[in-house]
């Protein structure tokens, strides 16, 4: 590859475009995935309007949509599903109710242990099923034994990022650099061949998270200890002369700026519950059942001139509001979600599911009251729902396997098919492990058994398939076409060459993790890898040495996505039922991203001499 010194104006361009995107990827007003179509869309026509040629050969605008047919961006769509296929399935489940139990003997060594098992499932799926696996057992626990929750998700989190580094599918993020290195000409690595030096640096990182972390950790009161109902199922007898005695139903509503939602009418006398419709003319001794919040029922009492009875009861200091059979729990939306995106006044939440939202929380903030236009707000990936509705209403909606939902006990989901899917997950890895077939062949091959037994339907596929992660993948790709054939990773590189000459090859590659580190805790990990890649690549050609080591040294940089919540999906999750803030994330990040760089900066030469 010919090494250029000198920038040229396409160069310049995709230089300027690159930080445009990261500075894009790190707007949270603005969604991933119209920030991954700009760069897209501004690639192809800029190129198609300004055709960039070099020594004969042109470098056509529609090379760029060739990140769609990567066989990375194959294998990491398939993994998603078969990942997600484990989740719906509950084929992880058997561990889950074994660290449960572990959990009730001694909690300190069943941390570790669960810290160890979310490292070690990671490195062959995708964590955002492990954490969504470990996130109600661990609420669960954490209410049976009085340990705060917020004392061990963050580690357990982090936990599942460390595994993930330690083979080639453990994320997105390693497939996607090895990828595009074998594409400029490295010989792929095999599975397991950096399995080594991460695991070696992995017992530090987890010793950090087993004992010294949770004591950085602030302490949460998890709402669920808090058992007494929130929403009470209450009837409105109508007084005579009362406010809404003569009222048609739809004109006592009116009466409470249509807030009341009432369930049914029982007629004065009759036993019947009647459908309530607004043409229904209230009189004397008529009650409406309703349910609803203290503040709110008695409200509603005041603005009818109506009494407030629960069972045969009237409401008073002696006879208080009692709800039986209900239960509240947190219902946390993930990036596979069906509540994603929607509001829940449009699919009709409470109708389908029969809960009632007592608050809504959102990441960053620390405020979980009732939010004003809740009903209305669009759903975001780590929001968590506070709902209230009888247990076996939320017993069933957790069975369902679609929605997380964390209640206070260590129940999952689970089906017949759990054994199937995850002897279909063992067989994608094994065959890719022992070299059969790539691992973008045996994991479609894994999704094709998958949908043929009966573990998945089509509709499950959707639900798997992210698009976020499907065109951050394909733009990151696409800059990274540019950057290597407009010759604007050679200048990276050699401005990286001539800033170090004086330093040791440790040092380059420590320094290139640390920007790698730096650099996916701000923007999307694998934007920051497939840009890296060509640089690193390009790095160890201009000074004639082995590349390994240096695309390793992206690809362990670029998966530190520790010190900022939004540095990864999971961050976001556990910082939502933990209760974190942005600096409980630096407090524990920052030092475990030093203990990773460090560490790795002497294991990567000694098991990869340059």
């Amino acid at each position: 590859m010919p090494i250029e010194l000198s920038l040229n104006p396409h160069a310049t361009g995709v230089l300027v475009l690159t930080v445009i995107a990261l500075v894009l990827f790190t707007r949270d007003k603005i969604p991933l995935e119209t920030s991954s179509l700009f760069v897209l869309v501004t690639l192809t026509a800029g190129f198609e309007f300004f055709p960039y040629s070099h020594d004969g050969q042109t470098l056509h605008a529609l090379d760029f949509f060739s990140g769609f047919g990567h066989e990375a961006l194959v294998a990491v769509t398939a993994l998603m599903i078969v990942g997600h296929s484990l989740a719906r399935t509950g084929a992880l489940e058997p561990i889950g109710r074994m660290l449960a139990r572990f959990w009730e003997i001694s909690p300190q060594l069943s941390f570790l242990l669960t810290l160890v098992v979310g490292a070690g499932l990671s490195a062959f799926v995708n964590n955002v099923p492990i954490v969504i696996l470990l996130l109600p057992i661990l609420t669960s626990v954490s209410l049976k034994t009085q340990t705060p929750a917020s004392r061990i998700l963050m580690p357990m989190g982090f936990s599942t990022l460390i595994g993930g580094m330690g083979t080639t599918i453990g994320t997105s993020t390693n497939l996607l650099v090895v990828s595009v290195a074998v594409s400029m000409g490295m010989e792929s690595f095999t599975m397991f061949e950096f399995l080594a030096p991460v695991a070696i640096t992995s017992t530090l990182a987890i010793a950090y998270l087993w004992l010294i972390a949770p004591r950085i950790l602030p302490e949460r009161e998890s709402e669920l200890k808090d058992s007494s109902p929130r929403i009470y199922s209450a009837a409105l007898n109508i007084n005579e002369e009362g406010a809404a005695d003569g009222l048609t139903l739809k004109e006592a509503v009116e009466k409470t700026d249509d807030e009341i939602k009432v369930l049914y009418v029982k007629r004065a006398g009759s036993d019947y519950l009647s459908v309530p419709h607004g043409s229904i003319k209230l009189g004397a001794g008529d009650q409406l059942l309703v349910r609803d919040t203290p503040d709110n029922l008695k409200t509603f009492e005041k603005l009818l001139g109506a009494e407030l009875y629960s069972s045969d009861n009237r409401v008073d200091e002696d006879h208080p509001l009692q709800a039986q059979g209900q239960q509240m729990a947190e219902v946390i939306v993930t990036q596979n979600s069906p509540l994603l995106g929607r509001t829940l006044a449009n699919m009709r939440f409470a109708d389908r599911y029969q809960l009632a939202t007592l608050a809504l929380h959102r990441a960053g903030s620390q405020n979980r009251k009732l939010m004003s236009d809740m009903a209305n707000i669009p759903l975001q990936i780590g929001d968590v729902l506070l709902v209230q509705g009888a247990s076996e209403k939320i017993g069933e909606l957790k069975k369902g396997g679609r929605i997380l939902v964390l209640d206070g006990t260590a129940d999952l989901p689970h089906s017949k098919k759990a054994p199937v899917a995850l002897g279909i997950m063992v067989l994608v890895v094994a065959v890719a492990a022992f070299g059969l077939l790539p691992i973008a062949i045996s994991s479609v091959l894994g999704v094709l058994l998958l949908i043929v037994s009966g573990c998945l339907g089509w509709r499950d596929v959707g639900e798997a398939v992210n698009t976020q992660i499907v065109l951050i993948v394909a733009a990151s790709l696409a800059l990274g076409v540019a950057m290597l054939n407009t010759g604007a990773a050679a200048v990276m590189a050699g401005q990286f060459v001539r800033l170090t000459a004086d330093s040791s090859i440790t040092l380059q590659l420590s320094g290139l993790m640390l920007l790698m580190a730096i650099l996916t805790n701000i923007v999307s990990n694998n934007a920051a890898a497939v840009i890296g890649t060509p640089i690193a690549m390009s790095i160890a050609q201009q000074q004639g040495l082995a590349v390994e080591p240096f695309v390793l040294a992206v690809l362990f940089g670029a998966n530190m996505s520790y010190a900022t919540p939004m540095a990864y999906k999971t961050n976001l999750l556990v910082m939502t039922v933990g209760g974190y803030s942005f600096n409980d994330f630096l407090k524990v990040g920052i030092p475990l991203t030093l203990i990773m760089w460090v560490s790795l900066s002497f294991m990567i030469p000694i098991f990869f001499p340059v």
